[in-house]
C-alpha cells in the first residue's frame, strides 16, 4: 500500500512520537473513562471541528482556549464535535479531548487523528473519545479490520476515512458501519466535491455515510444531503467563520423535494460507467485492478459528453443512443430554442436533461416556460450561461451549474467564485452567450484545465475533439452547432463520427495511462 506524500511524512512523526514519549503522547490520560459513551445522533447531522491548522490551509486560528469554541458550537445546536488531536501538523492535543470530553459529556466526541496501533483506541477511549477516525489510506487491511474490532468492543463509533474506489473496494469486506468519504486529494490537496459522490454510488452495504472536506456554504451542504449523506464534517469553515453553522443547519433540515440532489448523484453514476469502476453484471464495486481491466470491456476513461441545442425529438434520441450523457435545451434568444412540448414528448430518459437559460439584470427571473417543466421533473438541471452572479445562482434552489464565457486568464480565475461542484466554460464573444461554433483560445485552455476536472464547450466536433481528448482529458464536453446541417437540426451521421472518434480517443488515452 503506498502512502501519499504529506500523509506519509505525518505518519512518520507520530511514530516517533509514539517511540519517544508513549501511545499517550506524554500526556496525563485517566486510567479508566470517566464520562459516558455517547453515540453519533440520527438523522442528518453536523460534526464541527476543533481544527487550529492544517498542512493545507495552515494557521487557521490562534485558538487559546479550545472550550470557547466547543461552547459555541453547543449554543448553536452542534452536538457531535471533531476534536484534531496531532500535534505536529494540526496542533492538537489528546489534553483538548479529555477537557472538552469532561465539560460537555452529553456531546459525542470524535477523536481525529492518525490512529496505528491498538493501544491508540485504548488511549481514546480512556480519553473520553466517544468515536474514533481510521484512515484507510495509512493502514494495511488486517491493521484496519483489527483496530476497527477493537474499538466497537469498547462501544465507540468508527469512522473509517476513504478518500479513492481502491480505498473502498479494500474496506468491503469489512462493510464497516460509518464510513467517511473525504473530497480532499491527499496527493496534491485540491478538493472535489463530487468525488464523495461518486464513492458512495460504489458502497455496495448500507452504511451511514459522512461527507469529508470542501464544505464553506449552505449550497454544498445541500449537495451532501441531498446526495444522500447523513452528516457533514466541517473544519476549516466554521472555524474561520462561526456564522456559517446557521447556514448549514438550514441546509440539513430544507425540503429535500425541492433542493433535489439527483442530477448530481445520476451524473456521478454515469462517470461510474464510463470508468469501469462498477461492474454492469453484479452493479458491485469491480474486484479487478486497473492493469488487470486493461483492454477488457471495461474503458477507464470517456469524458462524459453533452450534446446541446436540441430542437428535435429525433435528434434527441439520436443523441442518447450514442451515448450522450447530458440533453441540452436551450431556453433564451437562439435559433436553436427548444419548444417547452419536445421536453414533453420525450418524457423520462437515460440521459440528463439541462434547460440553458440567460439570466438579465432587465430579466432576473426563470422563464415560465422552465419554471413549469422544473415542477414537472422534466429537467433535471439548469445551466446559467449569461452573466448570472453565485448568488443568483444559488437563489432558485435548484440543481445547476454555471458557465462561464472565457476570454482572458481573470476569467479562469473567477471560475472559483462559483459554488457550484463543476463550471462549464466556453468561448467568449461580446455578440452571443453562446452557439456561436468558436473554440476558447488555445493558450488558455492547459490554465483552465488546472483548476480541476475540465468541462468545455465551443466549437468542439468530429474535427477537433479526438485533440481535445489526446491533450486535456475533459471530464465533460459539451458540443452543438459543429453537429449540424442548419441551425437545431442534428447532422446524424456527423453525430455518429463524433461519438466513434471519442470512443477511440477515449480507448488511446485509456491504454496509455495503463502502460507498464
Amino acid at each position: 500500500m503506498t502512502v501519499p506524500g504529506i500523509l506519509e511524512t505525518i505518519v512518520a512523526q507520530r511514530r516517533r512520537r509514539i517511540e519517544a514519549s508513549g501511545p499517550a503522547l506524554g500526556r496525563t490520560v485517566p486510567e479508566r473513562r470517566r464520562v459516558p459513551l455517547v453515540p453519533f445522533p440520527e438523522g442528518p447531522f453536523i460534526i464541527c471541528e476543533i481544527k487550529r491548522r492544517s498542512p493545507s490551509a495552515g494557521e487557521i486560528r490562534d485558538l487559546k482556549d479550545p472550550e470557547e469554541q466547543a461552547a459555541a458550537y453547543v449554543r448553536g445546536g452542534i452536538g457531535t464535535i471533531s476534536v484534531l488531536t496531532e500535534e505536529d501538523h494540526f496542533g492538537g492535543s489528546l489534553n483538548d479531548l479529555i477537557t472538552l470530553k469532561q465539560s460537555h459529556p452529553r456531546c459525542c466526541f470524535l477523536r481525529k487523528d492518525f490512529l496505528l496501533e491498538p493501544e491508540d483506541i485504548d488511549i481514546s477511549y480512556r480519553a473520553g473519545a466517544d468515536a474514533v477516525l481510521l484512515i484507510a489510506a495509512i493502514l494495511d487491511t488486517d491493521t484496519l479490520e483489527m483496530l476497527y474490532r477493537i474499538a466497537k468492543g469498547y462501544g465507540m463509533e468508527v469512522l473509517v476515512e476513504v478518500h479513492t474506489a481502491e480505498e473502498v473496494r479494500r474496506i468491503r469486506q469489512l462493510a464497516p458501519d460509518t464510513v467517511g468519504i473525504n473530497a480532499r486529494n491527499l496527493k496534491d490537496f485540491s478538493i472535489d466535491l463530487l468525488t464523495p459522490l461518486v464513492l458512495k454510488e460504489l458502497l455496495d452495504w448500507n452504511p451511514k455515510t459522512i461527507f469529508e472536506s470542501g464544505i464553506r456554504s449552505g449550497e454544498h451542504a445541500s449537495l451532501a444531503f441531498t446526495g444522500g449523506f447523513d452528516a457533514l464534517l466541517v473544519g476549516e469553515a466554521v472555524m474561520r467563520d462561526p456564522g456559517l453553522l446557521r447556514e448549514l443547519q438550514v441546509s440539513a433540515a430544507a425540503d429535500e423535494d425541492r433542493l433535489s440532489g439527483s442530477f448530481w448523484s445520476r451524473l456521478c453514476k454515469h462517470r461510474i460507467e464510463h470508468e469501469g469502476l462498477m461492474d454492469p453484471e453484479t452493479n458491485q464495486i469491480s474486484s479487478t485492478s486497473q492493469q488487470e481491466i486493461r483492454g477488457s470491456r471495461y474503458p477507464l476513461y470517456r469524458p462524459l459528453i453533452k450534446i446541446c441545442g436540441l430542437t428535435r425529438e429525433e435528434d434527441a434520441k439520436a443523441a442518447e443512443e450514442l451515448g450522450a450523457d447530458i440533453l441540452g435545451f436551450v431556453f433564451a434568444p437562439s435559433p436553436r430554442r427548444a419548444e417547452p412540448e419536445l421536453l414533453r414528448r420525450i418524457g423520462p430518459a437515460g440521459a440528463l436533461k439541462a434547460a440553458v437559460v440567460v439570466l438579465k439584470d432587465d430579466n432576473p427571473d426563470l422563464p415560465e416556460e422552465v419554471k413549469g417543466l422544473l415542477e414537472d421533473g422534466l429537467i433535471d438541471v439548469l445551466q446559467f450561461h449569461g452573466d448570472e452572479s453565485p448568488e443568483k445562482c444559488a437563489s432558485f434552489g435548484f440543481p445547476y451549474y454555471k458557465a462561464l464565457r472565457i476570454r482572458n486568464r481573470e476569467d479562469i480565475a473567477g471560475m472559483k467564485n462559483f459554488r457550484s461542484p463543476r463550471v462549464l466554460t466556453d468561448a467568449y464573444t461580446s455578440d452571443a452567450y453562446g452557439g456561436t461554433g468558436r473554440c476558447i483560445n488555445a493558450d488558455l485552455i492547459p490554465l483552465i484545465a488546472g483548476q480541476g476536472p475540465l468541462w468545455i464547450a465551443g466549437g468542439i466536433g468530429p474535427q477537433n475533439v479526438a485533440r481535445l481528448i489526446n491533450a486535456y482529458q475533459p471530464e465533460l464536453i459539451d458540443a452543438s452547432s459543429s453537429l449540424e446541417s442548419a441551425p437545431g437540426r442534428k447532422d446524424h451521421e456527423m453525430l455518429k463520427d463524433f461519438f466513434s472518434k471519442i470512443d477511440r480517443a477515449s480507448q488511446l488515452v485509456s491504454e496509455r495511462r495503463n502502460e507498464p
